[in-house]
C-alpha cells in the first residue's frame, strides 16, 4: 500500500466531494492519510475527518505563514488525541520575507522562536515533527540540530533537494517526496533522490497543492501519489511493489501507526 504522509483534506477544496477522493485513493491502494496543522482555523475541520475515518490521522502545527496564530493554538487540547501524529507542519519560510532588512530580519527571528517552540513541544510529548522549510535551509537545520530535535525525529516535508539537509537522515529525520518529482524542471530532486537512504523515504501530496504530472494544473489528491511512487520506482531502478512497501513501513515508524 502507499501512505500519503501530507495532504490537505481539511482544505476546502475537498468539501465536495471528499468521500469521493478517499474511495478513489484507497481502490488504488493509498490507505492511510495524514492531515498537517498548517493552518489552526481548519483544525477542529482536520480533526473531525480524522475521527470520521479510521484511515485518517492528523497533526497540528502552525506553518510559519501563519504564526501569528501560535500563542492562540492551544496544543494539549489536541496533542492527546488518540488520532494525533505528529507536531507541525512547522519550519521556517524566508521565501515571502518583505519590507526593509530590518524588517525581514526581524520576521526571521519570530520564525526561529515559534519553530523552535513546537521543536519543544514535540520533545515534550514525544511526537514527531513535520518540517516545512522553504530558503531557510541552513538555519532550518542549525535549530533542529540546536533543540536536539532529533530526539523525535521527523520528515522534511516537499524536500527541496538541499544536499545540505541530506546529513539528517542521520539524526532520524525523513524526506517526503510528492509531485515536484514528476516535474520536468526537477533536476536538483532528481539528482538528489539517489542520495536519500531508502530507510528514509516517505511519500506525500501535499494536496491539493504540487500536483504530479500527467495531472499538472489540477487539484491534487492521495490517489496521484501513484505517480510519485511509479516516478521513484524508475529513478531508483527498483520495482514499483518494493517502492511502496519500503515507503509505507518507513511511514508507519516515523509516525507510530499500525
Amino acid at each position: 500500500m502507499i501512505i500519503d504522509t501530507h495532504i490537505h483534506l481539511d482544505d476546502s477544496r475537498y468539501d465536495e466531494d471528499l468521500e469521493e477522493v478517499l474511495s478513489r485513493a484507497r481502490v488504488n491502494g493509498v490507505q492511510r492519510f495524514i492531515i498537517p496543522g498548517a493552518d489552526p482555523k481548519t483544525l477542529d475541520k482536520a480533526v473531525g475527518i480524522a475521527e470520521k475515518y479510521d484511515d485518517v490521522y492528523f497533526a497540528v502545527g502552525v506553518h510559519p505563514y501563519d504564526m501569528d496564530a501560535f500563542e492562540n493554538l492551544h496544543f494539549e487540547k489536541y496533542i492527546g488525541h488518540k488520532k494525533c501524529v505528529a507536531i507541525g507542519e512547522c519550519g521556517l519560510d524566508y521565501f515571502r520575507l518583505e519590507g526593509s532588512q530590518e524588517e525581514k530580519e526581524s520576521e526571521k527571528k519570530r520564525q526561529k522562536e515559534v519553530f523552535a517552540e513546537q521543536i519543544e513541544l514535540a520533545k515534550k510529548y514525544k511526537k514527531p515533527l513535520i518540517v516545512h522549510i522553504r530558503d531557510a535551509s541552513r538555519d532550518a537545520k542549525e535549530l533542529l540540530l540546536q533543540y536536539n530535535a532529533q530526539e523525535v525525529g521527523g520528515v522534511l516535508h516537499c524536500y527541496n533537494a538541499d544536499e545540505e539537509l541530506l546529513s539528517l537522515a542521520n539524526k532520524n529525520f525523513y524526506f517526503g517526496i510528492g509531485g515536484v518529482l514528476t516535474f520536468k524542471n526537477a533536476k536538483k530532486l532528481l539528482n538528489v533522490l539517489p542520495k536519500i537512504p531508502h530507510a528514509k523515504l516517505v511519500i506525500e501530496t501535499d494536496g491539493p497543492y504540487l500536483t504530479p504530472m500527467p495531472h499538472r494544473g489540477e487539484r491534487n489528491e492521495p490517489l496521484y501519489t501513484t505517480y510519485v511512487a511509479q516516478k521513484m520506482s524508475e529513478l531508483l531502478k527498483i520495482p514499483l511493489v518494493e517502492i511502496k512497501n519500503i515507503t509505507t513501513k518507513n511511514a508507519l515508524e516515523l509516525f507510530h501507526i499500525s
